[in-house]
């Protein structure tokens, strides 16, 4: 699961300021200096270690590899989640947070070492020239995608807007290959889909938090009030399942979507001036109605914020499997034209103060799936507390992941059909009543 997204903190510049006032006052007084002098005596060792491998190595290594590796080491051995960004891999984190980029406009997998289309986005270059789900794409640019990983032919299809680009397709009901040529567009990734289930609920799937989140939410919960009716509109079902996270600010607004009131989220660091605590505004987009709310092994980060404060507050009824149990924030700190640091700085807490690091949210009401026999035991995730080197919780009993499957037919998605059936059981105001989580 080290695909889990990032809780991110406040602007990253801020936070950088943040970092280097709190070591200024930590460098002083006598017992500072003394911790000071030893750490210059490691650093020193630090120096030799580095010139001996320079120097002496079997190869002549690069020596901005050997620095960057020194201090991904150094992070890496904090927690799970903190780390060390070259420039790129900030880029990239970046576009995926900022939620829209120079492309085609395609959702792509691998399959059998192939790269295959799932489905064009609407109203892109790749919808416009024709691309269809299950498309093989087997060259780009006249380079042949066979040997690429997943990312890099992804890196490849995305570049600079109105810049051209050059596909070879596979398609079963074409004999020849198919070439299409497209122009790059400002592509907005999609972190919130909806629609109607049983003709009466509302049903919107969250699998992101970038920037675009809370406003997509926004505009789904207004597309299917107009298309159900409000009179006739039972509840929503607010699907977060194998949701990694994302961006804070964007969990604290859905949150606040659905609250008039109260605490939703509260940060706490090293020192206690630290703490920051954020709370619900007036205003609940869902004007009251039920909600419930899936979750499964896969449901991490800034997901369990969400479905955390709505059950605190009974707000929702949480739904499906026991979350993943990421209970930490990472900072993002700049490091000039040099990457990037992310560095967990703190714990979060749900309003009634409990923290699920390394244990979870557990449902309401667990709802469990029926796996394929040949996924059995592969559906499970790790969780939290199966990570190595992840942050320990005193006195707290740990919890490992739970099943992280959805069945591609919604037909046989046992956990959204409980979750319509509840809404449909129920008289307004009823998915505020919990009933005690099952145990597993």
């Amino acid at each position: 699961m080290r695909k889990v997204s990032l809780v991110l903190l406040g602007a990253a510049l801020g936070i950088g300021a943040s970092a280097l006032s709190t070591q200024t006052q930590l460098l002083s007084g006598t017992s500072a200096v003394a911790a000071s002098a030893e750490t210059y005596r490691q650093l020193s060792l630090f120096g030799d270690v580095f010139e001996k491998v320079r120097t002496d190595y079997v190869e002549k290594p690069e020596e901005s590899k050997l620095i960057e590796s020194a201090v991904n080491g150094m992070l890496t051995s904090l927690d799970p989640h903190s780390s060390y960004m070259d420039a790129k891999a900030f880029r990239d984190m970046q576009t995926t947070t900022k939620g829209e980029f120079g492309g085609l406009g395609i959702e792509v997998t691998m399959e059998d070492g192939l790269i295959k289309v799932v489905s064009p986005i609407d109203d892109t270059p790749a919808s416009k020239a024709g691309l269809l789900a299950n498309d093989i794409i087997t060259q780009i640019d006249d380079d042949q995608v066979q040997g690429l990983t997943l990312n890099q032919a992804v890196d490849k299809m995305r570049g600079p807007v109105n810049s051209p680009v050059r596909l070879k397709i596979s398609r079963k009901e074409a004999k020849d290959p198919i070439d299409v040529t497209l122009n790059r567009d400002i592509i907005k990734i999609r972190p919130v889909r909806s629609k109607v289930e049983g003709g009466d609920i509302g049903y919107v799937r969250l699998t992101q938090f970038n920037e675009q989140t809370f406003e997509g939410l926004k505009t789904a919960i207004d597309k299917l009030q107009t298309e159900i009716g409000n009179d006739k509109l039972k509840g929503y079902v607010v699907d977060l399942r194998n949701n990694p996270g994302g961006l804070l600010d964007q969990a604290v607004m859905v949150s606040d979507a659905f609250l008039d009131r109260g605490e939703i989220v509260s940060t706490r660091g090293r020192n206690p001036d630290e703490t920051q605590r954020f709370s619900a505004k007036a205003g609940d987009l869902a004007k009251g109605k039920p909600i419930v709310v899936l979750v499964n092994g896969g449901a991490a980060s800034a997901s369990e914020i969400v479905a955390g404060a709505l059950q605190d507050h009974k707000r929702a009824t949480i739904m499906g499997t026991r979350s993943f149990g990421k209970g930490s924030v990472q900072s993002i700190i700049p490091l000039g034209g040099q990457g990037a640091l992310r560095l967990t700085t703190a714990r979060y807490y749900t309003p009634s103060g409990r923290s699920i690091q390394a244990k979870g949210i557990e449902p309401d009401q667990e709802v469990l799936q029926d796996v394929p026999d040949d996924l059995k035991g592969k559906d499970e995730t790790k969780g939290e507390a199966g990570l190595k080197g992840h942050l320990k919780q005193k006195d707290t009993e740990e919890r490992g992941g739970s099943s992280a499957y959805i069945p591609p037919d919604p037909a046989k998605d046992k956990q959204l059909i409980a979750a319509v059936d509840f809404l449909h059981g129920i008289q307004k105001g009823a998915a505020n009543v919990t009933k005690p989580a099952t145990q597993n």
